[in-house]
């Protein structure tokens, strides 16, 4: 449902944050649109489908994204897990935390590349 009917919306509406990254078998370019939250340096995704969904393996597999957000678009690297902790004390106080009925307890941590 995500992936042919949201998705395909949420990008061309140009509303969400777009997560531009490459399959790891296929080599393809997908856009995936996402709730990213800005932080020092970087941005954090909520995980809500887990670490094991495609776009993550990928972004990890690729050490990077990028990120069109705000009618710009940045270069992220360093992809790495984080647990709720560290995500919880990079987050903004302004940015509201998950219901914790959805048990996420993993996040996604890239930095900025610089230049």
């Amino acid at each position: 449902m995500n992936k042919k009917v949201f998705n395909p919306r949420a990008i061309s509406g140009g509303k969400w944050p777009v997560l531009i990254h490459v399959g790891r078998i296929s080599g393809a370019t997908y856009r995936t649109p996402l709730d990213a939250h800005p932080v020092n340096g970087g941005y954090v995704f909520v995980l809500v489908y887990g670490s094991r969904s495609d776009w993550v393996q990928n972004v990890l597999a690729a050490r990077g994204a990028r990120l069109r957000v705000d009618g710009r678009e940045v270069r992220l690297t360093a992809p790495r897990l984080v647990g709720t902790d560290e995500a919880f004390q990079a987050l903004s106080d302004e940015v509201a935390r998950p219901p914790k009925l959805l048990r996420i307890t993993e996040f996604l941590r890239m930095d900025l590349l610089a230049g």
